[in-house]
């Protein structure tokens, strides 16, 4: 058989295939974002300030978008279905591993392994309000052991109805592009995120940015030699493309400062329970699952770029909204900023996506909704890094010292460090408004309304 399309036992088992391969989606993607409604609880647990707990979030990102270009080459010369199960296994190891409570350093390599076996989107933003349910009637470490169960039934299922496969390229990997590209990547952020706790000018946080820029640096140089380079950068010369997946980038970064904070705001600042807080947080899913389909109906019929536009526009007032919230707030408020920011990402995200592919020839569209996948990610763990320096600068300067913790009985230090926070997040939202009016502009207007 040369397609699965003309083998009649995989056509038989199309909706079997589809659900495990599902299952491991959704888990994979909702580990990026489950973890955040239990930084408080997790930061308290284990003794450790705010900024050392979001590392447990921000080290699953950074190994994903360090291995995720990576593993789309893995797969096309493999089989995807032989990388896709040692992925499963992997990932349910790390799950198991995640929830033994030993300490902050074992929490972290138990989340490399995980994000090694995650290929990463609906469990990405389902996950704080998940994660509320299991908090309210279980520690913790159940986050990350409820994927052992289900990996273990998706196992068995994949192995019951995933067919073999049957195109592989057995092309030769860049091993030398993946390495530099992954030392640029990890170093970058890590620098980051220590240049937080010890200040951005001391050695460390300096010396890692210096070798994520060399690693960088070289990379596009090997990259240009390769014949079968990890990111073929030819296609950014597209500029439409190109600016719609800065466009992406900004808004998933935008999405990220959300996560970051508001679940400190509402268990911290407000002193709700992480079940209450993960319920109210549960209001941007919700939202995603009703205009999803609106947005995919209305596509064809007010075109991509309405939707994209009025989107953004939502999610630019959303981020104005969340400036305004302190301690005092009615939760009434913050459900109705949360509901608007939900339906802007519903009518931006599948919109985008289809501006995105459309942009470039058939030729390229695997290593477009590559690099649309990675964009997503890096966007993640990108606005986790920005949003926790931005807060952590804040408090200080309001506090009057170095801050990096939720300052117990200072709630005001925290509405100070949001506000300016969230108008960083506006900022992100403004501008990729700006790239989309630029961007229909450059296409030759928005297209007409059927």
């Amino acid at each position: 058989m040369n397609s699965y399309q003309e083998n009649p036992v995989v056509q038989q088992r199309k909706w079997w295939i589809l659900i495990a391969v599902s299952m491991f989606t959704f888990m994979s993607t909702l580990d990026g974002s489950i973890v955040n409604i239990a930084l408080p609880t997790i930061s308290s647990d284990m003794g450790v300030p705010m900024n050392q707990a979001e590392w447990v979030v921000s080290v699953y990102l950074m190994i994903v978008c360090a291995c995720l270009l990576l593993f789309g080459k893995v797969g096309d010369s493999w089989g995807k279905i032989k990388v896709f199960r040692l992925g499963m296994l992997i990932f349910i190891i790390g799950s198991l591993l995640c929830g033994f409570n030993h300490s902050l350093a074992f929490l972290l390599f138990a989340r490399v392994v995980q994000a090694i076996g995650a290929f990463v989107s609906l469990g990405s933003i389902a996950g704080p309000g998940l994660g509320g349910v299991i908090l309210a009637h279980f520690s913790w470490p159940f986050i990350f052991w409820i994927n052992v169960p289900v990996g273990i039934l998706t196992m068995i299922a994949g192995e019951k109805v995933l067919p073999k496969d049957i195109t592989m390229s057995h092309d030769s990997i860049d091993k030398n592009g993946f390495v530099l590209f992954s030392i640029a990547i990890i170093s970058f952020f890590g620098g980051i995120f220590l240049g937080q706790e010890r200040g951005f000018l001391t050695w460390l946080p300096l010396l890692l940015v210096g070798i994520a820029l060399v690693a960088f640096i070289v990379f596009l140089r090997v990259e240009a030699r390769v014949s079968k380079p990890l990111i073929t950068f030819g296609i950014f010369r597209n500029k439409i493309f190109t600016m719609s997946l800065i466009t992406a980038l900004l808004i998933f970064s935008a999405n990220f400062f959300v996560n970051v904070v508001i679940p400190f705001y509402l268990q911290s600042a407000r002193g709700l329970t992480p079940s209450v807080a993960g319920m109210l947080m549960m209001v941007f899913p919700l939202m995603m699952v009703i205009g999803s389909p609106l947005s995919g109906y209305l596509t064809d019929r007010v075109g991509p770029e309405n939707l994209v536009l009025a989107g953004l526009a939502l999610l630019s007032i959303t981020q104005l909204m969340y400036m305004f919230m302190n301690q005092h707030t009615p939760i009434w408020y913050y459900v109705i900023a949360t509901a608007i920011m939900g339906l802007g990402n519903s009518l931006f995200q599948s919109p985008n996506n289809t501006m995105v592919m459309s942009s470039v020839t058939k030729e390229n569209l695997g290593v477009a909704g590559s690099l649309n996948s990675f964009a997503r990610n890096l966007g993640m763990v990108l606005g986790i890094s920005l949003a926790t320096t931005i807060l952590y600068a804040a408090m200080s300067q309001a506090y009057g010292k170095h801050v990096t913790t939720y300052i117990a009985g200072r709630a005001d230090i925290f509405a100070y460090g949001m506000k300016i926070t969230f108008f960083g997040a506006f900022l992100l939202c403004i501008t990729a408004l700006f790239l989309t009016v630029w961007r229909i502009y450059k296409q030759g207007g928005r297209k007409k309304t059927l």
